[in-house]
Order: C-alpha cells, then structure tokens, then sequence
C-alpha cells in the first residue's frame, strides 16, 4: 500500500522543488523576478478550506488517500472520484523520464471550451500544490461545482480563451489567488517554509476529461498528457487508471517511500 495506517503515518510533508527543477520563466522573465509562494503541505482539510475559499461548493471536499494498491483503503473515498493528486520525489529517474518524453511532444498552445481539459503552465515558483488543486477543480465534473462570481469561476471563465503563457499571466497577477494560498499554507501541520526554500518533491493531477481519457496535468510538462481511455463509470482511482497513472511514478521510483496522495470527491455526511 501506499501509506500506512492513519495512526502510524509520518507527519504530512510539504510540497517544494528544488532550484534545478523549476520550471522556467515566461520568455523576457528573469528569474529574479518570478513570483515565489509557500509550498502547500499534501493535507486534506487545509487544501479543502483553500478550494473552498476560492468558491468551490461545500459539496466537493480533498480526502487522504491512504493506498493506491488496497482496494479497502481505496473505499474511504467517495466514488467517483473527480480527481487524484500525487505528491512524490523528483528523483534523477524521474527528470530523465520527463524529459525523454517531453522531447517528443510539441509545446502545448490549446485554449478555449473544446480542449478536452484546461491546462494550466506553472510559472510560480513553489506554486506546485496549487497548480494541482486548480487543474482538479477547474476539469470534468468538478468545474460545475465551481460558485458563480467566485475568485475561481472569474479566473476560469478569463483563462479558458487564453493560450498558456497569457493564463499563467493570468495567476500571477491574480492578488485573491495569492492571498488565499499564503493564509491556507501558513497553517498546516508542519511549520510553514520560506517561499525560496528547496525539497525535491512535486504535485501532479489526473482528472478524466470530456473525452473520457485519464489526463497527467502538471505545470512543469510541455502541457497536458493523455494517459489512456477510461469507460463510463471509471473514475480516477479505479484500476485502469491507476494502471496508467500513478503506478508508473510508484514502479519507477522503487524503494523511494516519499509519496502521498490526495482526492477530490463529494464532500461527506
């Protein structure tokens, strides 16, 4: 399994790359200048107060997800689930995996409602748990569960005509954004880090989008990558998608135990 028992589990790790593995700058963009936010600790209540700031119903809430391979530690989660994120090591495996495969794609530059999801550049520095959260709640299902005049529904319905670089732009120069993922940060289990510290680990999201596939979005890739077709009725966490998703990230690492994961689903009782 992928985690122990809740009564034995390490205390939750925030989420922070090292300098190396950054994602670079916009063109014209010194590195001086990037905007730097506190790395978002992997912790369920702290990221569903932050979602639900931004405007996102009480409907949806974040879960642990406690393993990824025990089918019973699977069903503390409300099916379906709308999202997984995977929070693990940039490992030197992973960095040459990434950029084998990032070497035969082109540069994503899709925008508007028919994408079959919206993908989101991380420009941030440390931003990597808030690129998640948004990439999870602004895909499939969960995107209608979004309140109308919200700081989320704003910035969805501003970003979705807009191509990459311009919706990177968008959250950087968005202050409510900033504002409400410094107070979540600043109050998780560990002690908050400084914005420029550095710990090699990194958030990734798998939705299902409108075409029914298992899309990887992460920040730091060329753009989004379809893992695979789903059928109706699988979700994020059902075999098949795990098969295609986070289990190449487990198998690669191998003895690396410095991963968690969390899911988006209906909020429960």
């Amino acid at each position: 399994s992928l985690l122990p028992p809740k009564s034995r589990r390490p205390k939750r790790k925030p989420c922070l790359l090292r300098t190396r593995t950054s994602p670079p700058p916009d063109p014209g963009v010194q590195p001086s200048s990037r905007p730097s936010f506190i790395p978002l600790e992997a912790n369920p209540q702290l990221m569903t107060t932050l979602l639900h700031r931004l405007g996102v119903s009480p409907a949806l809430q974040m879960y642990d997800v406690f393993s990824l391979t025990d089918s019973d530690l699977l069903g503390f989660v409300p099916r379906p689930a709308l999202a997984l994120l995977l929070v693990f090591p940039v490992s030197a495996a992973y960095e040459s995996h990434r950029l084998a495969e990032d070497s035969l794609v082109e540069e994503y530059g899709g925008r508007g409602g028919g994408e079959p999801v919206m993908w989101f550049r991380q420009t941030i520095r440390n931003a990597c748990g808030l690129m998640g959260l948004l990439h999870a709640v602004t895909n499939g299902p969960a995107a209608d569960f979004i309140e109308p005049n919200s700081t989320l529904h704003e910035l969805r319905k501003r970003a979705e005509p807009l191509p990459p670089h311009e919706r990177s732009a968008l959250l950087e120069g968005s202050s409510e954004l900033a504002k409400a993922h410094r107070e979540a940060a600043s109050v998780g289990d560990t002690a908050a880090p400084d914005a420029e510290d550095s710990i090699d680990l990194h958030y990734v999201c798998f939705v299902k989008g409108s075409d029914g596939g298992l899309w990887e979005l992460d920040g730091r890739r060329r753009g989004p990558i379809r893992r695979g077709g789903l059928e109706d009725g699988e979700d994020v966490l059902c075999p098949k998608a795990l098969a295609l998703g986070v289990h190449g990230f487990l198998e690669r690492e191998g003895a690396d135990l410095r991963f968690s994961a969390v899911a988006l689903a209906a909020a429960s009782d």
